[in-house]
């Protein structure tokens, strides 16, 4: 199922009578292919559970459309959407068994719909087989892990065949390897269904890791659409650079003079397509290289082995936060001294952006 979010926008009207209204989702246009699964990924306020909220009939939109496929439902209930949802604290019935829980959407089903006792049985065991929780029908959620509740909060919101599968960052209760297991469950849930599937989450490791397409956000506004590699190699802004990866983006106060790109009195690289002036560098922690002939010059701080990877911290006078980290591979060696390391730069993990506006620029290059 196609689903297209045209000119989508929520206001809430301030609390105070000559207070500000908030801009919850401002002007949303995005056209979500028929089976893929999209991550709205954001910081706690940016307006990505609202959009959730909008596209399921929780919350009606100040302006703007939902359409599934060519049906306009902006105006349409909730339980008329076709919609299955997912939330961060499962809201299973606690006096319920698995069973009940999964089948408790299709008793609710009333006219042409309603289906016959062993129909509803079927389809309840078979969104359980889906989600691995087969053998787990006759217990009750306070005999549940985390992560085998959430399942049966998945289960429950697949047993109707949604048209679109809406999840609440559904991952947030669970510990990291439960958490790990989990995403890669809904992926696969994800692909052998083939529902339309919308997953929110602040955390952009998860998002990046199972979306076919992530839409970061900030403030109401969609700052980036694309293919989750693509929108970290090439962040079209310095929130966006500064949002995805972890450990973060290293940002220093960098100079273009006469096409070289300098960081105090470090020149880095030759450069084009930028004119002279100040530009804020942003560095990948993995786009720097050890190297004792390297032109970058930075006191050392500490280095911390942590088995695949060694995460070297450092300082420099033109670094925007005391110390910046990077990572190399846990095999080369560092041929450095107790005060200072030396790094050359790999060039597709450098971003350059405007100081004013934030915006990346996209057409420079290295010459040499």
């Amino acid at each position: 199922m196609k689903l297209v979010l045209d000119e989508l926008t929520k206001v809430y009207p301030s609390r105070q009578k000559k207070g500000d209204e908030v801009i919850a989702v401002n002007h949303f246009t995005f056209e979500i292919p028929d089976g893929q699964l999209v991550g709205l990924l954001g910081p706690s306020g940016c307006g990505k559970s609202t959009t959730l909220n909008l596209i399921s009939g929780l919350e009606k939109p100040t302006s703007g459309r939902v359409l599934f496929g060519s049906d306009d439902v902006t105006n349409l209930p909730p339980e008329n959407r076709g919609v299955g949802l997912v939330f961060q604290n499962y809201a299973l019935y606690p006096h319920l068994t698995v069973r009940q829980n999964i089948l408790f959407p299709l008793e609710n089903l009333r006219g042409a719909q309603k289906l016959s006792k062993e129909t509803m049985l079927k389809k309840a065991e078979e969104a359980a087989a889906l989600v691995q929780i087969d053998k787990l029908m006759d217990r009750k959620p306070a005999e549940l892990s985390g992560g085998q509740q959430q399942r049966v909060a998945i289960a429950r919101a697949l047993v109707k065949m949604p048209r679109v599968l809406l999840l609440d960052e559904p991952l947030s209760n669970l510990d990291a390897r439960l958490r790990l297991q989990t995403r890669e469950e809904i992926r696969r849930i994800q692909r052998e269904t083939g529902i339309t599937t919308i997953f929110v989450t602040h955390d952009q490791e998860e998002a990046m890791s199972i979306s076919d397409l992530i839409v970061v956000m900030e403030s109401g506004v969609v700052q980036q659409i694309g293919q989750p590699q693509f929108v970290y190699d090439s962040p079209v802004n310095l929130f966006v650079a500064r949002f995805l990866g972890t450990p973060p983006i290293n940002v220093f106060d960098g100079m273009i003079i006469n096409g070289s790109l300098w960081i105090g009195s470090d020149l880095l690289l030759k450069t084009t397509g930028i004119p002279d002036g100040p530009v804020t560098v942003g560095i990948r922690p993995e786009g720097f290289r050890v190297d004792v002939d390297g032109s970058f010059h930075c006191p050392l701080c500490a280095v911390e082995v942590m088995g695949r990877d060694t995460s070297v911290v450092a300082s420099h006078d033109g670094c925007q936060s005391e110390t910046f980290r990077a990572i190399i591979p846990s095999e080369e060696r560092m041929p450095a001294t107790d005060q200072e390391v030396r790094f050359s730069l790999k060039s597709h993990k450098v971003h350059l952006f405007d100081v004013q506006t934030g915006l990346a620029f996209q057409d420079w290059r290295v010459t040499s």
